[in-house]
């Protein structure tokens, strides 16, 4: 397994985390010089709480628009699990002024294209469109935001769209229900433990007034962000901004409550038996998470060495894991692979994956991922090892600033998870900054199995009468 990281990947990387078994990795190079061209972002709070950020890119005449509202599955309740992820799918089904399916069709209209997204931390909606377009678009997404309303039949059929889509994405899927246990059993009072997409039995009991209430409660002003990227002004857009968004009425962010998970007491071991062609085993220990970006505490140090540490593993070609795991005679797995899930409103965890080559076991490919963390326990990180990690990090984020849709998820996702406007540029500086001690300490101190879960699939025989969907990337973000 190769993945390469940008800062936007280490947002990702919560709701993907390692279970995502095969990831493009940019070429390395030269940063194209073109991306200098955009100009810092600006946040402004419009009358009634809502955030509006906004980023001047001016080098193509289109813009991004973005919804984004702080609730997840995380903010679910026992008993509705998917309500998140089911009223996204609502969000599409009419307002008092549109139709279902028209708010789509008036966007593709305009020569655009839109769609939503919902993790365990947030919800999203956008639109990339000619940036002319900006007023329109914004004047359709505040009338949804704001008056989104639909019959119950239409919630019915749309119900069974989205338990189509956990039969196609989780129950068919071994590697993506292999992870759906993992969760399960590594958190007991975290509200992580509940898949996005929601446990079948709680879809089927949903009701159209659970989406409704879910509605009500979290898609208020003060929960939510506008984020524009793109060939804008920033005067014009806060104007259009405060003339759409500003006006819904005011009301007060619900009171979230901790559900703090309690400390783990010893390893746990799950194994999960389904038809599949090949295992596959999951190694998850809980890490400390970044909590702020202004002034690091301990935690945040660790948790930004734990990065690293991820990298030095498997995030470029050629990287330990790959060298160690999937090459020579001796190759234990055939794909291998890391990563440190640090950022978000909810607990932290280092992952490490892989699937047995052919004749090896997967208690063979977890020794040998231990082995690989406590190589660097023992004997540390080369500088020259350190450093191309962080020579990867820094043209890897110039390439990602090229795509206006990326800076605008990028903010999106930083507001979400409470950071700075400017906590891309804090993260880089940051990571230049970590040593080698440092990561050797985190590999040290963090890898025992008191705060360790490990889930290993075991494959049984597959149905030859029953077609085989491809292997999706198991827990991330819901469409």
């Amino acid at each position: 397994m190769k993945r390469a990281l940008t800062l936007l990947g280490l947002v990702a990387c919560l709701s993907a985390g390692a279970e995502n078994l095969a990831a493009a990795n940019p070429s390395p190079g030269a940063p194209p010089s073109a991306s200098a061209s955009a100009a810092r972002a600006q946040q402004f709070t419009l009358s009634n709480g809502m955030q509006l950020i906004v980023q001047q890119d001016r080098r193509a005449p289109t813009a991004v628009h973005m919804v984004w509202v702080r609730v997840g599955s995380m903010d679910e309740v026992d008993g509705t699990s998917g309500v998140a992820h089911v009223l996204e799918h609502m969000m599409f089904k009419g307002s008092k002024k549109l139709r279902a399916g028209e708010f789509s069709r008036r966007v593709a209209a305009l020569g655009g294209r839109d769609n939503a997204f919902t993790s365990r931390d947030y919800t999203g909606y956008y639109q990339q469109i000619p940036a002319q377009r900006l007023e329109d678009v914004m004047r359709l997404e505040s009338d949804r935001f704001a008056n989104n309303q639909w019959p119950d039949e239409e919630f019915r059929r749309e119900l069974e769209v989205v338990k189509e889509e956990r039969r196609m994405r989780t129950d068919d899927q071994p590697r993506a229900a292999l992870f759906e246990q993992f969760y399960a059993t590594a958190y007991n009072a975290s509200p992580y433990r509940r898949p996005v997409v929601g446990w079948m039995s709680d879809l089927e009991a949903m009701t159209p007034d659970d989406a409704r209430a879910f509605f009500r409660k979290w898609y208020v002003p003060s929960n939510a962000a506008v984020v524009v990227a793109g060939d804008v002004d920033v005067a014009q857009v806060r104007r259009l901004a405060e003339k759409y968004y500003g006006s819904i009425p005011a009301r007060a962010t619900p009171e979230r409550k901790p559900r703090t998970e309690p400390a783990q007491l010893g390893l746990r071991r799950i194994t999960v038996k389904l038809p599949a062609e090949q295992a596959l085993v999951a190694l998850g220990f809980k890490v400390p998470g970044i909590s702020q970006l202004e002034t690091l505490g301990p935690q945040d140090q660790d948790a930004l060495a734990l990065l690293v540490l991820s990298e030095v593993l498997s995030g470029y070609d050629g990287a330990r894991l790959e060298r160690a795991l999937q090459q020579g005679p001796q190759r234990v797995a055939d794909s291998a692979g890391s990563s440190a899930s640090v950022l978000g409103r909810g607990p932290s965890m280092f992952m490490l994956t892989g699937i047995p080559a052919a004749g090896r076991t997967t208690a063979q490919v977890e020794a040998a991922l231990r082995e690989q963390v406590q190589r660097v326990a023992r004997e540390g990180v080369a500088p020259a090892e350190l450093e191309r990690v962080k020579t990867q990090w820094i043209a890897s984020n110039i390439y990602e600033r090229d795509s206006v849709f990326n800076q605008a998820q990028g903010l999106g996702s930083y507001w979400s998870m409470q950071l700075p406007i400017d906590a891309e540029e804090r993260l880089l500086q940051h990571l230049r900054r970590v040593t080698s001690a440092q990561v050797q300490d985190v590999a040290a101190r963090y890898f025992g199995d008191d705060q360790l879960t490990v889930a290993t699939l075991e494959p049984q025989p597959l149905d030859p009468g029953k077609p085989r969907r491809p292997e999706s990337a198991g827990d991330q973000p819901l469409h």
